[in-house]
């Protein structure tokens, strides 16, 4: 099964589906008539983001009173053993299987690109550069959820807030969404004078190194929903407190208990359901050719925590635009809604 880059097109303020032109004709489940159906699921690395989506997954499935049984496996970001084990669930017959983070996503794609089974995919950033997007007009059994942050207007916020001049940010080379935000935050440094400073790293092991390496060359952090970096972001947090560096991070899951400024970020625990949705869908009978690649566009899915006891160990004053587009306020050591 032939995929290829396609452009993707994002609508403001909706929940939105890139659709091709395929046809329905009936549920590709090959036994879904037949009870338990089977489903697999491959997560990236236990961290609380990806934690939360597969809960998601399982509560919305089960909340819909199906009979389902789930293979739940880690893959520990290692991309030799996401392929393990979607060669695992090949050979036992999954009905259909879902990949959360971009290289399980991949491996269960690849693996079964000679197959019917339905591959759904979570928290893949950039679909079309992870290769998982596919050409108008062309049947594929792979369709999904995509994370992608609004960047752009997360570092202008963060500039805004900070004033900083030197952004930095650590980064996973090998991976396809960790590179896509990378690029995405470098372009709008460059468009907006502003000098950009990434440190690659290949595992979660060189995390605070890679921070280290740059601390004294920034005056922030941003940390995009990177899933191996986020999976170390105690890490980054000790580098930024050492060396009084504001942190941004894009994953409001892992920022408890972290000295964070600004968080922002998805609700990962709705993506899992969304997902889960998605899966659903497939059950009932529609094509991931219909699905295809959704994209999570509408502000009010997104969550903004501003931490006003690190703001005022920094010197820094929150405009009151952004506080009032907060949800959660940290202040005097409770988190408080809004």
């Amino acid at each position: 099964m032939k995929r290829i880059f396609t452009a993707a097109a994002v609508a403001a303020l909706s929940v939105t589906s890139i659709f091709a032109s395929g046809t329905k004709e009936g549920s590709p489940i090959k036994n879904a008539m037949e009870e338990p159906i089977k489903v697999g699921i491959s997560k990236m690395v236990t961290h609380p983001a990806l934690d939360a989506i597969e809960q998601g997954i399982q509560d919305s499935i089960n909340e819909s009173g199906k009979d389902v049984v789930f293979d739940l496996q880690n893959c520990n970001a290692e991309m030799s053993t996401a392929i393990s084990i979607a060669q695992l669930f090949k050979s036992q017959n999954q009905d259909l299987v879902i990949g959360i983070a971009t290289p399980p996503a991949q491996a269960l794609a690849s693996v079964y690109s000679d197959d019917d089974t339905p591959v759904v995919y979570a928290a893949i950033t950039d679909p079309v550069a992870a290769g998982l997007t596919y050409a108008e007009g062309e049947e594929t059994n792979v369709c999904g959820v995509s994370d992608l942050n609004p960047i752009s207007l997360q570092v202008e916020t963060f500039v805004k807030v900070t004033g900083l001049k030197r952004l930095g940010m650590v980064y996973t080379s090998g991976e396809a969404n960790g590179v896509a935000m990378k690029d995405r935050a470098e372009e709008y440094c460059e468009a907006n004078g502003i000098e950009f400073v990434a440190a690659a790293v290949s595992n979660s092991a060189e995390v605070k190194s890679a921070a280290l390496s740059i601390a004294t060359r920034i005056d922030g952090m941003f940390i995009a929903n990177d899933n191996t970096v986020v999976s170390a972001i105690s890490s980054i947090d000790q580098v930024c407190n050492t060396y009084d560096i504001p942190l941004f991070n894009s994953d409001i899951t892992s920022s408890t208990g972290t000295n964070f400024l600004m968080s922002w970020g998805l609700d990962y625990y709705k993506v899992g359901r969304l997902c889960g949705d998605v899966a659903l869908q497939i059950i009932d009978g529609d094509s991931p050719t219909d699905i295809g690649a959704i994209y999570l566009t509408d502000i009010k899915q997104f969550n903004l925590y501003l931490n006003m006891d690190r703001a005022a160990e920094l010197g820094y004053t929150f405009p009151q635009d952004v506080l009032d587009a907060a949800s959660m306020i940290y202040e005097n050591g409770n988190l408080v809604e809004k």
